[in-house]
């Protein structure tokens, strides 16, 4: 059940010209307890009325269940866009009205042979989240490719880090460039988009379960093609990332 509270700024990091990660810190609750993959909503007003844009949350949770005390998350700009306003207007010590957790993109209990997750953008957040759990179940005898496009490098979100999880056995981190190739590629980085990586994947449709997140059309057609490889619907789990209509009055915020 998802709960009301406040969140502190405590600081943020550029990860690229266009995305920037936040950490807030829970004050009133104190603590949350989510599932990794499970994304909040910060709160707004505008207008007079009460609205909300969300974001999965992109912690590192201990295992795939966790309880904790602070929250991080990747924020792409939108030109124009309520939350980038607002956000953008956000100084270290702010403070945000936050609900949480919502969501069921999340590692379910059934252990797969193979695990594919798919993003592009800020839709690698969960899978970050995941870190530890996928681990685990790597340990446990499964293989684990983390999928990311992207037009260039600098869109590589938090790549060092899945790097570095990529030193454990069956842990494989695979990035497509549509744009610009790699400096260094190394034998599993891709030129071209996720779909194009995803057309030349064997896929076992018995043992293989696949997770897509991200811009709504790589979301859409990486649906497509799943099916058309005869990947059952139940084992295709997915999340867009849509930016809600751009109103034409001046958004009016209320941070205390």
């Amino acid at each position: 059940m998802s709960e009301r509270f406040l969140l502190k700024l405590i600081s943020t990091k550029t990860l690229n010209d266009n995305t920037v990660h936040f950490n807030f810190k829970i004050l009133n609750s104190g603590k949350l307890t989510l599932i990794a993959g499970q994304f909040l909503r910060l709160l707004f007003q505008q207008d007079g009325e009460e609205v909300f844009r969300s974001y999965s949350i992109a912690n590192i949770l201990t295992s795939n269940s966790d309880t904790i005390d602070n929250i991080e998350l990747a924020v792409s700009w939108v030109d124009g866009g309520l939350a980038t306003v607002g956000l953008q207007n956000l100084k270290i010590g702010d403070e945000i009205d936050a609900m949480a957790p919502y969501g069921r993109f999340c590692l379910t209990d059934k252990m797969w042979d193979r695990y594919f997750l798919v993003a592009t953008g800020t839709g690698v957040t969960p899978y970050r989240a995941m870190t530890n759990e996928l681990i685990a179940r790597i340990d446990a005898g499964a293989q684990v490719y983390i999928v990311m496009g992207a037009r260039d490098e600098t869109g590589l979100l938090y790549a060092d880090e899945f790097r570095k999880n990529a030193n454990n056995k069956n842990y494989h981190y695979v990035s497509c460039l549509s744009r610009e190739n790699l400096k260094n590629p190394t034998d599993l980085d891709f030129e071209g988009h996720v779909q194009t990586y995803l057309t030349q994947v064997e896929f076992d449709t018995d043992n293989d379960v696949v997770y897509l997140c991200g811009n709504p059309e790589m979301v859409d057609e990486a649906f497509t093609l799943m099916k058309e490889k005869g990947m059952p619907v139940p084992q295709i789990r997915r999340e867009k990332y849509v930016s809600p209509p751009i109103r034409k009055k001046k958004p009016a915020f209320n941070l205390k």
